[in-house]
């Protein structure tokens, strides 16, 4: 009795496991890259001072007067204290080699060097101009961005879906099938914002001429959806 129970169970096991086969759903998964475009509305730059001195005392002094001319600057251009960091300062030994002779120091060299973030871009050209004039000597990049991203990204993340749906009735029909019921969506996430122009810096007699562009962001997004027949 035992053994034709189990026989029995083998035989509809084995004629269940084609038919749940066939139950199985058809999926399709596809990928959508969406992008958004803004003009920028705020700039950050890396600006510092760069100074030499007989005596470490010598370049960091005079580094100091400088920078403090500088920070005056930028405070006087409606730069919020929040927006001003201090992000490197360094002293070195400047060497100095000669032919059969060991290495010497030859002075020092002080760096300092703060980050700014500028939030009016009208004033960002007579900014640079006017702190290269109070003795900002090293600029080390120059970047544009918004003060609120969120609602463009928003809208990379609604073109991002808008293409993964057109990408899944394509493959649907190619299939000739009908695109189901979504099942699932991942979330690819959204890039920081791209310069899509060049920033030009080159320092003029009466401002720096600065070109802001647009930026882009790009969201990206996975869809799961179920094909029907």
């Amino acid at each position: 009795m035992i053994r034709a129970f189990h026989a029995l169970t083998v035989v509809l096991a084995l004629v269940a496991a084609p038919a749940f086969a066939q139950e199985l759903p058809r999926v399709i998964t596809v990928t959508g890259e969406g992008r958004a475009l803004a003009a920028p509305d705020m700039a950050t730059l890396r600006l510092g001072v760069t100074t030499d001195g007989a005596t470490a005392r010598d370049a960091i002094a005079a580094n100091s007067r400088a920078m403090a001319d500088v920070l005056d600057r930028i405070e006087s251009a409606g730069v919020a204290d929040r927006d001003v960091q201090t992000q490197d300062f360094s002293v070195s030994p400047r060497w100095e080699n000669r032919p059969n002779e060991a290495p010497r120091i030859a002075g020092f060299v002080a760096r300092n060097q703060v980050f700014v973030r500028v939030r009016d871009l009208d004033a960002l050209g007579p900014l640079l101009d006017a702190v290269t004039r109070d003795g900002a000597n090293t600029f080390n990049g120059l970047s544009f961005g918004l003060q609120d991203p969120g609602p463009i990204e928003d809208a990379a993340r609604r073109a991002a879906v808008t293409e993964a749906q057109r990408k899944a009735t394509l493959y649907a029909e190619a299939a000739r099938g009908t695109l189901g019921p979504l099942q699932s969506i991942d979330e690819g996430g959204a890039s920081s914002p791209v310069p899509m122009a060049r920033a030009e810096m080159a320092v003029a007699m009466d401002s720096v001429p600065v070109a802001s562009g647009e930026l882009a962001i790009t969201a990206r997004v996975r869809l799961g959806y179920q094909i029907a027949d």
